[in-house]
């Protein structure tokens, strides 16, 4: 465990432009060794420096530059070429969504680097942008802390010849405002098997599998998302209909990006620039089922048979829907304790979509009741304390009866608010347990909830479910002058 860089864990059993890891699931069990986010960030600017530098391998270029114009991540003749596009980088991305994590703008190349090989990349830009490469995978607890991330190389027009100790795929970042530009990678590059979605067929993608046996990486890719996974973990489940899996990617991806209100309808509602990343991973601590950080979500090889297999993702795929949940958490009402919980609007959002029960109505079978059940008798009772007296489920219930209350656009609604006042906030701090910072979030939350409804929701929050708002909380809700609910939303369930 590295307390300076942590990413966000949870146990599951077994270039600026106009556009664009988790704590376990209970959130006392993190406390004392979990790092805020604003120095894990200074942290990766030093590293991403040291990167740009060429740290690990070495990089030289010659020539001079043609033009090139297509679609971002297009292949061109033979397949040698990829015709690229820049959109916003990930910290660009992370402020205009008002996130807390930055997502991924890697642009996959269907290459692999082969450890100490060098590797050519002629680069043909139509303007002054050029891309950059990225070496390898994200695997932040491996014990080698060269093969924790993907290192980066800065590329020049022309002939780059780039060497990595350590190989693995092969990745490009291009951050700009729309430029475009021809990359060229030399015969010294091999390929990846690789299945894209609406351009492989499934018996092409199983020949790639028993021809290209020397890579030891295998990619699944859309136009949203990015699945990097060990040639062994694809291999796992080779029979599976890739179509079908990488569709219902796209289909959890939707879920999130509507719940979060980005339906296009103006700049700051546009869907995130670039893919998601989801990544095998070598190891997660004990009792971690998988985690997500900045730029992608971490699996080990246990969590293959949810990763890979359409019934599994279906109707196992929590932890996944979960992890990518908290690339789309938004930092302005994220304190501590809600951490792991405002992480599962996106989750219920994706059980919605594909058809399946709510775990909200998850039945204990100590007890034979469900967590409204659990939950709803204990509001309004003496002593009680919404980060103490709820477990982890029953935290999601108030935000889940705030849709059922006020509709389902309520998050949709509340997110895209915040989207218009907060573009410049830094990432939350997690876990520092600041009761100042707190206050300020779980104020937000209770303000933008009671704007987006149009109603004082003082009475839900502060006496029904006993968030931890103080008497300033309590005195700024009065000071919006809402009427209260017609009907409580406390007394609502699935």
């Amino acid at each position: 465990m590295r307390p300076a860089r942590r990413p966000l864990l949870s146990p599951y059993a077994a270039a600026p432009a106009p556009d664009g890891a988790t704590s376990p699931f209970a959130p006392s069990a993190l406390g004392a060794f979990a790092p805020g986010r604003r120095s894990v960030l200074a942290g990766l600017v030093g590293a991403g420096a040291a990167a740009l530098l060429g740290a690990g391998g070495a990089v030289a270029a010659e020539g001079t530059p043609g033009t090139a114009v297509a679609a971002e991540g297009t292949p061109g003749p033979g397949g040698d070429t990829l015709l690229v596009k820049a959109f916003a980088d990930a910290e660009t991305e992370r402020k205009r969504l008002a996130r807390s994590l930055r997502s991924s703008d890697f642009i996959p190349t269907g290459r692999y680097a082969r450890p100490g090989a060098p590797v050519t990349v002629t680069v043909r830009p139509a303007g002054d942008a050029v891309p950059t490469l990225h070496i390898g995978t994200y695997d932040y607890y491996h014990p080698d802390k060269a093969l924790q991330e993907p290192r980066a190389f800065p590329l020049r027009p022309g002939r780059n010849t780039v060497t990595d100790a350590h190989g693995g795929p092969l990745y490009l970042s291009f951050a700009g405002y729309g430029e475009r530009a021809a990359v060229t990678f030399g015969a010294d590059t091999p390929h990846m098997a690789v299945f894209e979605l609406g351009r492989t067929d499934e018996a092409a993608f199983q020949r790639q599998l028993d021809a290209i046996t020397d890579v030891p990486w295998v990619e699944l890719t859309t136009g949203q998302a990015i699945l990097t996974l060990t040639r062994e973990g694809a291999l796992l489940y080779r029979g599976e209909d890739h179509a079908a899996l990488m569709t219902l990617f796209d289909t959890v991806i939707d879920s999130h990006a509507r719940i979060s209100g980005l339906d296009g309808r103006g700049p700051l509602d546009k869907p995130k620039a670039g893919r998601y990343h989801f990544n095998e991973v070598s190891r997660v601590p004990n009792g971690v089922g998988a985690y997500a950080w900045h730029g992608y979500n971490g699996f080990p090889r246990a969590y293959m048979d949810r990763l890979c297999t359409v019934q599994g993702l279906t109707t196992r795929g929590w932890g996944l829907y979960h992890e990518l949940g908290h690339l789309h958490q938004q930092a302005a009402y994220q304190a501590d304790q809600l951490t792991e919980v405002t992480v599962n609007i996106y989750s219920l959002a994706a059980q919605r979509t594909l058809g399946r029960p709510s775990n909200l109505l998850t039945v204990d079978p100590r007890t034979g009741l469900n967590h409204y059940q659990t939950a709803l008798p204990k509001l309004g009772t003496a002593g009680l304390a919404y980060e103490k007296s709820f477990g982890a489920y029953e935290k999601l219930i108030p935000l889940r009866q705030l849709e059922l209350a006020f509709g389902e656009d309520f998050w949709p609604r509340l997110h895209r608010l915040v989207r218009e006042e907060h573009q410049d906030d830094a990432p939350v701090d997690d876990y520092t347990h600041d009761p100042v910072v707190n206050a300020r979030q779980y104020l937000a939350l209770a303000s933008n909830a009671s704007r987006v409804a149009g109603r004082d929701l003082t009475e839900f929050f502060v006496r029904s479910w006993a968030f931890p708002l103080d008497a300033a909380g309590v005195e700024a809700l009065a000071a919006l002058k809402l009427p209260r609910p017609a009907v409580d939303p406390s007394t609502l369930t699935d």
